[in-house]
């Protein structure tokens, strides 16, 4: 395979990358075979929550034949249902009445609030104190674990309609998390030692071009204590161009390169929700360009009804991406943001839908973990349900927690069968949850 540094010369001609946005909504609907009505509701819904897509996930993944209940389809077009009906028709009717903009985003910042725009404390409790204030971007969840949004990373090449970071897109300042300087992040992590991860999020850091993307990579290739360097995209599925076809994919490669060459790990934390995802050849060799960089591809996503809620899906996509050299990593809970409501499976379902996919794959794809949640005390793991003591529980395991103490302990749940988050959730066998605080003794 050739170097990373020697530019693609495969047959895939350029592809040019186009942004459709709510503007282009009403159009690609009716490719869809929707309604007028139908497409009201669905325009009323993206004023809520983020819509953009472009020509590879219109063109090359999307059934239109099956349409609109093709899984990818669903993953990146708002569905009327995913919000409450009395707020999809008081939005539809000022949309039909051609009302004054500022009333429709004040009608869509209504909804917005309603719907948890920051779960597991985001804002609260992630942002650090340094210096004489914060430093924007950064979160400083786990004690090895800092994550950085780069500003320029606030947007992605589309958007799935699930999205837990949904509150970065819709151009509400106060929403998003944002950081500016790789210096500055450098010069944190230099104050905490124990910090030896950094993850870079969004939005999507690959929709930066390399030399911007650098300026935030290459301060933190000195640093002794960072052993590994995290990229978290969908690039892979929804733009995999940006290292094939593109005219920076080649820098973008060089700068994966670089990155090796420091003696950093450099884990490519790749979000794939559909097997379809994996099917154009272009996704194969983008695969094969980025490892040829020395990066470890790792494959994650969350469970999501009605694209890819039972094990056949789950099976398949961890067979091929290990065919592949990537490594299956994380399958999620649908986070209690958003339109949980619509996308969300219940825990239970949840667990058997992963251990019936679990089993029918060979070792290799076993390093796979879930169904987790990404939940305010840490990643919460749903290990089993059993039987003890003549009561049903939830087998639960911190996988990552705030405090670290907690890390690896299992702990138990009664079980419910319409629980789809940890909050729905009672203790089993104790007073409290190991994260909770003791209750005070009256």
């Amino acid at each position: 395979m050739p170097s990373a540094n020697e530019p693609h010369t495969g047959a895939t001609s350029p592809r040019k990358f186009r942004a459709y946005t709510a503007a282009h909504l009403d159009q690609l609907l009716s490719r869809a075979g929707l309604g007028p009505e139908e497409r009201l509701a669905a325009r009323a819904v993206a004023t809520v929550l983020p819509f953009r897509t472009n020509p590879y996930v219109l063109d090359e993944l999307i059934d239109w034949d099956r349409a609109p209940d093709d899984p990818i389809y669903r993953l990146v077009f708002p569905q009327p249902d995913m919000l409450p009906e009395a707020d999809v028709s008081h939005i539809a009717g000022l949309l039909r009445s051609d009302a004054p903009r500022r009333e429709v985003n004040a009608a869509a910042n209504q909804v917005r609030a309603r719907l948890n725009p920051h779960p597991a404390g985001q804002l609260e409790l992630n942002v650090p104190s340094f210096g004489d204030g914060t430093l924007p971007g950064v979160q400083h969840k786990y004690d090895e674990t800092v994550l950085f949004f780069p500003k320029q990373g606030q947007t992605c090449h589309a958007y799935c309609t699930y999205c837990f970071r949904w509150a970065q897109f819709v151009g509400e300042p106060d929403l998003k998390m944002a950081g500016e300087e790789g210096d500055s992040l450098a010069t944190y992590l230099r104050a905490h030692p124990e910090v030896t991860s950094v993850l870079f999020t969004g939005g999507d850091p690959m929709i930066m071009s390399a030399s911007v993307l650098a300026r935030y990579v290459e301060p933190l290739l000195a640093l002794e204590q960072l052993e590994t360097i995290r990229i978290g995209t969908k690039s892979l599925a929804y733009w995999p161009d940006t290292f094939v076809g593109d005219s920076g994919a080649d820098e973008m490669l060089r700068l994966f390169e670089k990155v090796t060459a420091a003696g950093k790990s450099l884990a490519f934390m790749a979000h794939f929700t559909h097997p379809r995802e994996l099917e154009p050849e272009v996704v194969a060799t983008a695969v094969r360009r980025v490892q040829g960089t020395g990066a470890v591809i790792r494959t994650q996503a969350p469970l999501i009804r009605t694209i890819n809620d039972d094990p056949e899906t789950w099976r398949s996509m961890w067979r091929r991406q290990t065919a592949l050299g990537m490594v299956p990593y994380y399958l999620f809970v649908e986070r209690d943001t958003g339109p949980q409501d619509y996308f969300a499976v219940p825990l239970a379902r949840a667990h058997d839908i992963f251990q019936e996919a679990y089993r029918g794959v060979s070792g290799l794809c076993r390093t796979v973990r879930g169904p987790s949640m990404s939940a305010t005390p840490g990643k919460v793991c749903v290990d089993g349900v059993a039987e003890i003591a003549d009561q049903k529980v939830f087998v639960l395991r911190l996988l990552q927690a705030r405090d670290a103490s907690l890390v690896g302990r299992p702990f138990f749940a009664a079980y419910d069968p319409n629980a789809v988050w940890l909050d729905d959730l009672k203790p089993a066998f104790a007073d409290r949850f190991p994260f909770e605080p003791a209750l005070e003794r009256v």
